[in-house]
């Protein structure tokens, strides 16, 4: 499977994957390693809040602080599954636990366990936000909870634009660019927990500069569709607020990073009524505004 820009290449196979043909560059193993012991390696622990009805921990074996050569980390989903990996490396290796099921595994490992080791391996910066393309060019949703992200990515999949991702979008800078990386070819239109949700195959499969991103704010039914564009301090919290994988140990790298970004990537407020009915509205607006964003950028 290919997710986040990496071949995911789980041993033994998962009946419920579909092996990817050709060759790829960048490969992350996921093997079991049902014999190691982890007691001698463990030093530091970060406990994480409930999180799908589970108790999740990261340890490592040196202080928290950026990753070094070599470093062990470890993330525990109690009762279900131990990850495990070295710092620099491409393999991540698991131990099961009681409550352990193959599409528990996939689940933890593509939804949140390669976000965190591509955060602390400093490959990628995270968003979360819903994502799609249009006319080829990344657009990002940024909202609060329950705020219409996975309604409108929806939505754009409905007609027929190309998703990046649903919930987590892998970020990165090259060149004064800041780039979407497509998480996993999979949509959860709706709230069920530990669930990958439904495979689509409109899936982007390769990186490219973001070309804006559109905070979705909630409006009364009967709301006017506006869209206006956020500057200084205003666009910085909306960025922020967005942040996923959020370490304390990478507090000020990643403060510095999304200063980069607030100065790059232009961000607009969408004032979105509340009704599905008028969500072809919102898309239309949403559109046409994206393509003259490009023309006055240029």
């Amino acid at each position: 499977m290919i997710a986040y820009n990496h071949y995911i290449k789980f041993i033994p196979e998962l009946k419920n994957n579909k092996k990817m043909e050709g060759t790829y560059s960048n490969i992350i193993t996921v093997q079991e390693n049902a014999t190691f012991n982890l007691d001698e390696k463990l030093l530091c622990e970060l406990t994480f809040f409930n999180n799908q009805g589970r108790e999740l921990s990261l340890y490592t074996d040196r202080e928290f602080a950026r990753t070094q050569e070599g470093q062990f980390w470890t993330f525990e989903v109690k009762g279900v599954v131990t990850f495990f990996w070295h710092s620099e490396t491409l393999v991540l290796e698991y131990i099961r636990h009681d409550n352990f099921t193959e599409e528990l595994l996939e689940y933890w490992c593509l939804h949140i366990v390669l976000p965190v080791f591509f955060t602390i391996e400093e490959t990628f910066n995270f968003l979360h936000s819903g994502a799609v393309e249009i006319d080829g060019k990344p657009i990002l949703f940024i909202a609060e909870s329950f705020g219409g992200k996975s309604t409108m990515t929806d939505f754009f999949m409905k007609q027929n634009h190309t998703i990046i991702s649903d919930d987590k979008v892998a970020t990165y800078e090259k060149d004064s660019q800041f780039f979407a990386i497509s998480s996993h070819p999979h949509h959860r239109p709706y709230r069920k927990m530990e669930d990958l949700g439904f495979l689509v195959e409109n899936f982007a499969m390769l990186p490219k500069p973001i070309h804006v991103m559109y905070e979705l704010e909630k409006g009364e039914v009967d709301t006017k569709i506006t869209i206006i564009e956020l500057k200084g301090t205003e666009k910085f919290i909306s960025l922020r607020y967005a942040s996923e994988m959020n370490l304390f140990f990478q507090k000020q790298k990643h403060f510095e990073y999304l200063m980069k970004m607030v100065k790059k990537v232009p961000i607009f407020k969408v004032k979105v009524p509340w009704d599905l009915e008028r969500l072809g509205e919102v898309h239309d607006a949403i559109c046409k505004h994206s393509r003259n964003v490009e023309i006055r950028k240029n």
